[in-house]
């Protein structure tokens, strides 16, 4: 027990709180870059797993991932076989900048103790949205954050008779988990409270994804606010109730299982209080290298911080496994002793619903008002592969471009196979700060299995070349 900060014979010890992708990896990367005998890591995990992926919760509930640890990168062990000393079921309750220690308790037998540490690496990632209204705690209703969660939902399934499901939500979990009960042969009911799925995208563009969900055989209900949750004998849930838009009324929704699709906000209760310096959207706000503001040996990284958009030039909550590794990766290299850095993102992201691929990165129109930017959209129609070969599929690219200097500031794409991925195209445009009329004079790959003459990317490049010029008129 480390009340103070004893003398280790020049070792240090990095502390890290959080098992999952941003802490792990700074733990790992730390120590490549320092032995043992140098360097002591002590980590602490409050759950069951390590090195998971969230992000393929909803794919292994659907039956196209087989099984739980298929979705394990690096389980305890083998994180303590690299010389980590890796704490599970220990939550961390506390932390003590000023004697810099942490409180951490044994989740199964309450027994508390002091770590002290002369490097610190938040990684608490970010807890589900989970509203404060009547049933909400009732059996059958399930969030999807962890593997413990999922395996609930899959026990929960397993057991009930029913085959009625409402999803509350139309993100990208609310989708891709709307997918899965549709695959496990539930009636799949999407609650929403905007006017289109996928707030990330546009209105527009978040049309087509109702359109194309609608006609999967999934009911999508825009503009209901959630109210209550009904239970039924056992305690276990029957229905969900919502108020429809503008005061349309009351309508209950029957249920065997509630799937809830909200979104996340980041988990800073302990950062906030410490005192640690806290973003507009509750994330911890860090610098470059990762290093909390203000604070020279304590980093974060994750679903846990906010990060810089490099298009709008403002901080952004973005919680995606694909940043919280790369954070990692520069944390541990600092904490390590080397030197890395974390620019920003450009807000990319994708998904789907059954055959339909959605993707964006950038700003959608409200952000790029928000930001005070004038701009103008397009949006194109093409195809996925040259039209006379066989599968080609439609494909609708909205673009948005900064009027007069013509530079890229947003494309949203939605379609059939092979429409997610080309929205990488616009990210590297967007990262390196191109025009969209550079765009059109991208080398990209063309075969007809693949894409038509005229890539859609370029082909809404093209389009967007032309609105610039026009406003400049």
């Amino acid at each position: 027990m480390d009340a103070t900060r004893p003398d280790r014979g020049g070792r240090e010890r990095l502390v890290v709180i959080g098992g999952d992708a941003a802490g792990m990896s700074a733990a790992s990367q730390a120590r490549r870059l320092r032995d043992p005998e140098r360097l002591e890591i002590v980590a602490f995990e409050r759950g069951h797993f390590t090195s998971f992926s969230a992000c393929g919760i909803p794919y292994w509930v659907g039956g196209d991932v087989a099984e739980r640890d298929e979705l394990i990168a690096r389980t305890p062990e083998e994180h303590r076989a690299r010389g980590i000393d890796l704490r599970m079921r220990t939550e961390v309750t506390e932390i003590d900048v000023a004697a810099a220690r942490v409180r951490a308790r044994d989740v199964d037998s309450g027994t508390e103790s002091w770590t002290s540490y002369d490097k610190l690496v938040i990684a608490t990632g970010a807890r589900p949205v989970r509203p404060e209204l009547p049933g909400m705690d009732a059996r059958g209703v399930h969030g999807v954050q962890t593997l413990d969660d999922g395996q609930a939902l899959l026990d929960t399934l397993a057991t009930t008779q029913g085959r009625r499901a409402v999803v509350v939500g139309a993100g990208y979990i609310g989708v891709e988990m709307a997918e899965a009960l549709l695959n496990r042969g539930y009636e799949v009911t999407v609650l929403n409270r905007g006017t289109e799925p996928m707030a990330t995208l546009d209105p527009d563009m978040g049309r087509l994804v109702h359109e194309a969900m609608e006609g999967m055989g999934i009911t999508m209900v825009n503009g209901a606010e959630v109210t209550e949750v009904l239970t039924g004998a056992g305690g276990r849930v029957r229905g969900v109730v919502a108020e429809g838009p503008e005061g349309s009324g009351r309508t209950e929704y029957p249920a065997d299982v509630v799937v809830l699709g909200i979104g996340v906000r980041p988990e800073t209760a302990l950062a906030k209080a410490a005192g640690l310096p806290l973003g507009a959207h509750g994330g911890l706000l860090t610098d470059l290298a990762m290093r909390v503001r203000g604070h020279e040996n304590i980093w974060a990284g994750g679903d846990c911080v906010e990060v810089l958009d490099l298009v709008s030039g403002s901080e952004r909550h973005i919680a995606l496994g694909t940043h919280a590794n790369k954070q990692g990766q520069v944390i541990g290299t600092n904490a390590g002793g080397g030197y890395a850095t974390f620019p920003g993102v450009v807000g990319t992201a994708v998904s789907k619903v059954c055959a339909l691929e959605i993707a964006r990165t950038g700003l959608r129109e409200k952000d790029a008002r928000r930001a005070g930017l004038q701009y103008v959209t397009v949006t194109i129609e093409s195809s996925s592969r040259a039209g006379y070969y066989p599968g080609a599929a439609p494909m609708t690219v909205k673009m948005l471009a900064e009027r007069r200097t013509g530079r890229l500031l947003g494309t949203q794409i939605v379609g059939r196979e092979g429409a997610a991925k080309r929205v990488d195209v616009a990210a590297v445009a967007l990262t390196a700060g191109m025009t969209v009329e550079r765009m059109t004079a991208l080398d990209l790959g063309y075969a007809p299995p693949f894409s038509p003459v005229w890539d859609p990317v370029l082909v809404a490049a093209r389009k967007a070349t032309a609105a610039v010029r026009a406003q400049g008129a």
